[in-house]
């Protein structure tokens, strides 16, 4: 039987119509899905759900049980639709002893259009119903008493018979708040009779029992069945309303309810679509207590407890289900973030690059994470710090950590430095995976006919012998358009099987995490197993394979899966480039891989969020944190925010591979340059003495010093330039120490502004955190404020190296060897 809404029912639906047509305006694709969980046969509200949710306008699925379903088969499928984003609304129709606490609060709150978890009831008895989902029944009775039976509820005296948990509690909720005297009571209360005789309004919440009369009920009552079976169909059409003289609501609760529950749904996906849009931030910063002499790095960050990351996660706008918590201060973020915020504008981009590098340091990291402090925790402005995975070869060797130093760190320190979330370990395992099959095919290709080793690739299973979609690629690859084994004449049997690796060509290394110097040349290939195949080989330290340079550039699982496939690892006896791809082994890598692609969350000791992703070294690579880490920060910091991203090295490799390598991959562009430099390695630039590790400092470098810093601020001004020839403006960031004195660091900030910097600042981050770092963080927005001129100094297509013409000029180019003069130089 099909059943249609009464008048207001109609009016609900047909607001909710119009709501979510609105929405779509602006969402075409968007389509609210409702999932009803159905423990046994009820047709006539599925058919009446199915019919509102069409004319609404939304998607409706059921889920059907057995009627007599475990409490456990019922949460098992109440957890599968809480993960699945698809779903916007949850709504149970199952018996009422089903309805179990258990199974109520596994009820994610936000699907909850039914209103019965805790969360929800808690919301409403406060007062915050905007801010939650009221029960639809309960709703119903009430609007069906207001607006079809207008009656006036202030003052009346309510009671409501035999309801349960939720709905009960619901209804006394709503009648309260419309000044009604609520009373409740079950079927078997002794009283039962005076109250109902007390009653205005008689709300029923369960089948009334055959013994009790309806005599009971007094002339005038208005009598309103919200009963579980009834409105699950099993008791008959229309509402229960009995006429003593007293008003008749005309509207069915039920229809009214399934309507109602519409309406939660529409609401739900608009929530869900305002929860996809860049909200701002509510982040709760730490306080710094800082002391006087600064502790040991670790003393700081054990000093200091950070948030759960979970609570940092959403305080940034992260959805519960774009993170994949590791331990309590780690998490991964998902690359769906993208996709949700793709509408969102990028916030501004800057660089935090240092002068040549000295054995004194400059304090890169520090500087990155002391300006994101003083952004975030002390101007209120949304920004991230984006940090490389320190490599455990340093951490163990002799420069250590990488995460910061002082008050301006990421906490927790042990964790950044050691492991962090396994990224590296796959990096090492991807590495080696391919590394074996190098030499496993060289082996086999030596040991086996073509007919045996293209039997062992191409082998019968069942029965049937097919190609894999990475060996058709390789087939295409040749040339051979070919999809049957069995059709390949023998030379394309031989052109398919053998790569024919020249060993002497082999580029690609083992790799490990550890600082280990007897690996650094080997001979592999001795054991008898190996039938007399043996070569010379090499560990490299783990983040310099080519896989972490992928891991930093690649934009999606899509891209480095390519990238990964075309890596090459030697040339065949012909010379021609043999790859990943070639060697079948792109798929596996990239499994290994399909973690590691997601950037690390974590914060600094100001509880500012921070990405810890990927680590190239600057001298083999690009030197930089990854292009994920940036773009998704950038969409998370809003316009107005801020990423600190930081390159390694001095600013002549790291940065300049930033812009040339890093910029050019990412299509980003930054917006200032943050240059970092210290009184004392500015006066090492400037000719002091030689500095060696576990050694005191000479006098030069802890005494006033200006000849020598003014001398070494050539090496300052030329990174200047350099960063300009790229057309974005500089803030010079001098990190100082105690023994700088007041002249130095004046004479510093002065040669830098006559260099061109757009600012030059100390910096006391170190020592007190972000609040030491303020004046930095005003000048990098005044500076970002005043519009980037980025631009690239060569094109690719240009040729990377000229030739010489058939009669250079050397031809007439001399030396006088008696008066040493130079002829014939232009």
């Amino acid at each position: 039987v099909s059943r249609r809404p009464a008048r207001r029912g109609r009016e609900v639906i047909q607001n909710s119509k119009e709501v979510l047509s609105l929405l779509q305006e602006k969402n075409p694709a968007f389509k609210p899905v409702l999932a009803i969980i159905q423990a046994g046969d009820d047709n006539l509200m599925q058919e009446i759900n199915q019919n509102l949710a069409e004319e609404a306008g939304l998607n409706i699925t059921h889920i059907c049980l057995p009627p007599d379903s475990s409490e456990d088969e019922i949460i098992d499928e109440i957890l599968k639709i809480n993960e699945d984003t698809r779903v916007h609304g949850l709504a149970l129709q199952i018996s009422e002893n089903s309805f179990s606490n258990k199974v109520l609060n596994a009820l994610k709150p936000e699907k909850d259009v039914d209103g019965v978890t805790d969360v929800n009831l808690g919301r409403l008895v406060r007062g915050d119903a905007h801010e939650c989902y009221v029960s639809p029944v309960a709703r119903a009775v009430v609007e069906l008493l207001e607006k079809s039976a207008g009656v006036n509820l202030d003052g009346k005296k309510v009671l409501v018979i035999g309801a349960h948990g939720s709905l009960e509690a619901a209804l006394q909720c709503l009648f309260q708040r419309r000044g009604s005297m609520t009373m409740s009571s079950q079927w078997k209360t002794p009283q039962l009779q005076s109250k109902l005789h007390e009653a205005d309004i008689a709300v029923v919440g369960s089948p009334k029992p055959e013994d009790i009369p309806l005599s009971w009920i007094q002339p005038g009552t208005t009598v309103l069945n919200c009963s579980h079976d009834f409105l699950s169909g099993r008791l008959g059409c229309g509402s229960l309303g009995v006429h003593f003289n007293g008003l008749i609501a005309e509207d069915d609760v039920s229809l009214l309810a399934a309507a109602l529950r519409i309406q939660n749904m529409v609401s739900s996906g608009r929530r869900w679509l305002r929860e996809q849009q860049h909200a701002r931030w509510r982040l709760h910063c730490l306080k710094l207590q800082p002391l006087s002499p600064v502790p040991s790095d670790l003393e700081i960050s054990r000093a200091q407890t950070p948030k759960a990351v979970d609570v940092l996660a959403k305080e940034i706008g992260l959805l519960a289900d774009e993170i994949e918590v590791y331990g309590r201060s780690k998490a991964k973020v998902r690359l769906s973030l993208l996709e949700r915020l793709k509408d969102q504008a990028d916030g501004k981009y800057v660089l935090v690059a240092g002068i040549t590098p000295t054995p004194l340091g400059e304090g890169k990291s520090t500087v990155t994470v002391g300006l994101v402090q003083a952004l975030t925790a002390h101007l209120n402005i949304n920004s991230f710090a984006c940090l490389r995975q320190p490599s455990q070869g340093p951490t163990f060797g002799v420069k250590g950590g990488a995460a910061g130093g002082g008050y301006a760190q990421v906490i927790p320190m042990e964790e950044f430095n050691l492991h962090l979330t396994g990224d590296i370990h796959a990096i090492t395992a991807a590495n080696n995976l391919l590394a074996a099959a190098i030499d496993t095919r060289i082996l086999h290709e030596n040991t086996q006919t073509d007919k045996a080793l293209y039997n062992r690739l191409v082998p019968l299973v069942n029965g049937v012998r097919e190609f894999s979609s990475i060996q058709l690629a390789r087939l295409k690859k040749l040339g051979i358009n070919k999809t049957d084994p069995s059709t390949l004449t023998e030379e394309e049997i031989s052109k398919f099987a053998r790569l024919n690796i020249e060993p002497s060509t082999i580029t690609w290394q083992r790799v490990l995490d550890t600082n280990d110097r007897f690996l650094r040349k080997m001979t592999i290939g001795q054991a008898p197993t190996e039938k007399g195949y043996s070569r010379q080989a090499q560990f490299d330290i783990a983040v310099a394979s080519e896989i972490m340079a992928v891991l930093a550039l690649t934009d999606s699982l899509t891209d480095m899966k390519e990238r990964l496939g075309r890596m090459v690892v030697a040339s065949d006896k012909n010379g021609q480039p043999v790859t990943a791809e070639d060697l079948g082994v792109t798929g596996a890598l990239t499994v290994l891989m399909k973690d590691a692609i997601k950037p690390n969350l974590m914060q600094t000791l100001e509880g500012t969020p921070v990405f810890v992703h990927a680590g190239p070294f600057a001298n083999i690579a690009h030197g930089n944190s990854s292009v994920l880490a940036d773009k998704i920060a950038l969409k998370l910091v809003g316009e107005e925010g801020f990423v600190v991203t930081e390159a390694g090295f001095g600013a002549d490799i790291g940065m300049e591979k930033f812009f040339n390598i890093k910029c050019r991959a990412s299509g980003l562009v930054p917006n200032v340059v943050v240059l970092v430099a210290t009184v004392r390695a500015l006066k090492m630039h400037g000719g002091g003495p030689s500095v060696t590790a576990g050694v005191p400092l000479k006098k030069e470098y802890t005494e006033e010093n200006i000849q020598l810093v003014a001398d070494g601020c050539c090496n300052l001004q030329k990174q200047i330039q350099i960063a300009q020839l790229f057309g974005v403006p500089v803030v010079v960031a001098l990190n100082v120490f105690k023994t700088d004195t007041r002249a130095e660091i004046d004479l510093v900030c002065e040669l830098a502004k006559r260099a061109g910097a757009f600012d030059a600042v100390p910096c006391y981050h170190w020592s007190v955190g972000g609040k030491g770092s303020v004046d930095l963080a005003r000048a990098v927005r005044e500076a970002a404020g005043q519009g980037s001129r980025f631009r690239f100094l060569y094109d690719l297509q240009m040729s990377t190296m000229p030739g010489l013409p058939t009669r250079p000029c050397f031809y007439d180019i001399d030396l006088d060897t008696e008066t040493e003069q130079v002829k014939g130089l232009f």
